[in-house]
């Protein structure tokens, strides 16, 4: 095992699988929480129909719960050295469980796109804690970690369009309560389960984010991140429009089974391809894949069942890139990874915010096929800005690259699984 957690070809690598319980409530917890992405795919056309909105305006769920997650990436590192991990995810926690339920209870699609960006800074709270979290404590080592993440990455987006669809089919409220009553229950998980944390040894700065992007590894994959979220998000957030389908549950099922590739691919798929290929060749081949996938939606928008055969064959492609991008990024980034994670968050989060909404301009003002050749546009960039960073992702995969010793992140304190009766005010 090498000092930032690269395994040798020769080594047995340990299962993701086996890990302590506070990192699967954690773990839960992020499936309910990445279940928010996908959550509204198959009730946008209700939402459109029964609150008299266009499809650019339905497209701001994504965007303003996207930008403000972006945006408040760059304060969640800040917030949790000072409160601590475990505070911090349970502050994030509860404002889901808040915003979720406040977006059902309007009657507006302002009021649900208000409330979707209060959704977006409780998201960016937990979900950069978690990632943290998961890396600090999971067993396995770093790569296994990544691994358990992108598992429930993948997960909850694939259950959140089946679960949006079926509560969806009921009500168009239905989904939001469902994410609010389902963190609630991660939320008591992660107060019970997740140890209390160590004091933070260092209190990091507001400045720390953005000024890692000065790291030209860094800030070219986060640039990378940003170009492939355009067009995953240019996908997820158009898509149901040209697919034909009304019924709620329909598109669930449709995107269930998008989702079902995005977790395969990214648990069992990515990591042999890295392996047999190495990362970097690995995610050129997977970004031109994926460009053709969007470029032979452009030219059939018009049939829904190619839209719908390459939406869900878009899973295995997005799946491979979820893991390895994000494995390059916290491998090869020259900074404490909490602090990676929030430069990279910010930045990829912006252009999958913006994405869906663009989209929707674009579409109004031209035709469904220019954002989607907008996408495979921004792939095909993503793999050649990639490649300047070839030789960096070539040492990451032969443990080359030793990572900077992790003072920000709040150790785990593992001894007692049940820490005293658990209320919030017994972690650090």
């Amino acid at each position: 095992m090498t000092s930032h957690g690269t395994i040798s070809d020769g080594e047995r690598r340990p299962s993701p699988f086996k890990q302590p319980r506070a990192v699967w409530a954690v773990a839960f917890a992020c499936v309910v929480s990445f279940m928010g992405i996908g959550l509204v795919d198959p009730i946008l056309k209700t939402l459109a129909g029964q609150l008299s909105a266009t499809p650019s305006q339905v497209e701001l769920l994504f965007t303003s719960y996207l930008v403000v997650t972006a945006l408040a990436m760059l304060v969640t590192g800040w917030v949790s050295s000072r409160i601590g991990a475990k505070r911090t995810l349970i502050a994030g926690l509860i404002l889901i469980v808040i915003f979720a339920a406040a977006a059902g209870s309007v009657n507006s699609i302002a009021g649900i796109v208000g409330f979707r960006a209060g959704w977006g800074l409780g998201n960016a709270l937990f979900i950069a804690t978690s990632l943290a979290v998961i890396v600090g404590s999971a067993s396995g080592g770093f790569a296994g970690a990544i691994v358990l993440y992108e598992s429930a990455l993948g997960i909850g987006i694939a259950l959140g369009p089946l679960i949006g669809g079926l509560l969806g089919n009921v009500s168009w409220r239905g989904p939001f309560f469902g994410v609010s009553v389902l963190m609630a229950v991660a939320l008591v998980a992660t107060i019970v389960f997740l140890p209390k944390t160590a004091k933070p040894t260092h209190r990091q700065k507001l400045s720390e984010p953005l000024a890692a992007l000065k790291h030209r590894s860094l800030r070219i994959t986060s640039i990378v991140g940003l170009l492939y979220n355009w067009a995953f998000f240019t996908l997820l957030g158009y898509s149901p429009f040209l697919m034909g389908i009304d019924s709620p549950i329909q598109l669930g099922l449709v995107f269930c089974g998008w989702g079902i590739l995005v977790a395969l691919f990214a648990v069992f798929g990515a990591p042999w391809l890295q392996r047999r290929f190495g990362t970097p060749r690995t995610l050129y081949v997977n970004f031109v894949l994926m460009a053709i996938d969007l470029a032979i939606i452009a030219i059939f928008y018009t049939n829904p069942i190619v839209v719908i055969v390459c939406v869900i064959v878009a899973g295995a492609f997005i799946g491979v890139n979820n893991t390895l991008v994000t494995t390059a990024v916290m491998s090869i980034a020259p900074v404490e990874r909490p602090v990676a994670s929030a430069t990279y968050g910010f930045v990829r989060f912006i252009g999958g915010g913006l994405a869906p909404f663009v989209a929707g301009l674009l579409v109004t003002a031209f035709n469904p096929m220019v954002p989607f050749l907008l996408g495979t546009a921004t792939l095909v960039a993503a793999a050649i800005i990639l490649s300047t960073v070839h030789k960096t992702l070539t040492a990451a995969d032969r443990g080359e690259i030793a990572q900077p010793v992790i003072t920000e992140l709040d150790e785990i304190e593992n001894e007692d699984p049940f820490p005293g009766a658990v209320g919030i005010g017994n972690s650090d």
